[in-house]
């Protein structure tokens, strides 16, 4: 398996200072937040897209996954509602939906990332109305993607944080360009077994995202191993299966800023996988 890490834990840092970041801790790859608050996102010129790649291959990371804010089962009228000022947050369409995704499977393209991720979002809708929406829009985004070179992951969150609530959407979809993302707090959160997350993920599954937390109440960030969160158990399942993708600490320093700066921890959190790695195989 190979590691990367994901620029929520260093929010804002320019890019070379994250493949510094990458090259000194021994890590293969990263997981670039795609929002404008970050130097990369589907704002950027075609100029600034290919400096970022370029950059990365001469520092020999791949860019792992542009990922996303898109929310594929959220309820949305199919054009703007007339009070939709300058002022409104997220699409307000299926049509700006639409346009949303699209643009992130194009800058995940441009950068050479094989992956795009979003979020489910589905509120307190309904589980079918939801589901349904969410793989009408994977199908429809699928084949474009696969056009592109870039497979859509559906993460485990939000109102499908399970293993069996990503299956529900993507068993329908049925397309190799529409996947799904274990982030691995969240189907434990949902009440989920490593087994029967892995189990259910692997025929639908782009990569994981590792982390850990102290607590179901308290799910400030902390150091891989310092938590409550069955990484072993994750790691030895997917081992068990020869799944052989990308791990991708998910640090969650944006939401948590009081919790211990990312790169200080880096070089441990890689020795802790690899050592789990180790212990599992």
């Amino acid at each position: 398996m190979r590691l990367a890490f994901s620029t929520l834990g260093v929010p804002g840092l320019p890019v070379d200072d994250v493949l510094r970041l990458a090259g000194d801790s021994g890590f293969h790859g990263v997981e670039l937040r795609a929002h404008p608050e970050e130097p990369v996102h589907p704002g950027i010129t075609g100029d600034e897209r290919a400096s970022v790649r370029r950059r990365f291959a001469a520092a020999g990371v791949e860019v792992l996954a542009v990922a996303g804010y898109a929310k594929v089962a959220a309820a949305l009228p199919e054009a703007a509602p007339r009070d939709a000022g300058p002022g409104a947050t997220g699409p307000a369409s299926e049509e700006e939906l639409a346009a949303d995704l699209t643009e992130l499977v194009v800058l995940a393209a441009d950068l050479g990332a094989p992956y795009v991720r979003v979020f489910p979002g589905g509120g307190d809708r309904p589980a079918a109305e939801a589901d349904a929406d969410a793989a009408r829009r994977l199908g429809a985004l699928a084949p474009f993607a696969a056009e592109h070179g870039v497979t859509v992951l559906l993460e485990t969150h939000d109102s499908h944080r399970t293993g069996y609530d990503a299956a529900r959407v993507l068993g329908p979809v049925g397309h190799p360009n529409a996947g799904v993302l274990w982030d691995v707090m969240h189907t434990w959160l949902g009440g989920e077994d490593p087994a029967t997350s892995c189990a259910t993920l692997l025929p639908h599954l782009g990569y994981v995202q590792v982390k850990d937390i102290a607590s179901e109440k308290d799910t400030t960030p902390l150091p891989l191993g310092a938590g409550v969160l069955p990484l072993a158990e994750c790691v030895e399942e997917l081992t068990r299966a020869e799944w052989d993708g990308w791990l991708c600490w998910e640090y969650e320093k944006r939401w948590y800023p009081h919790a211990a700066e990312l790169p200080e921890l880096l070089p441990a959190g890689r020795e802790h996988v690899m050592r789990l790695l180790t212990e599992s195989s």
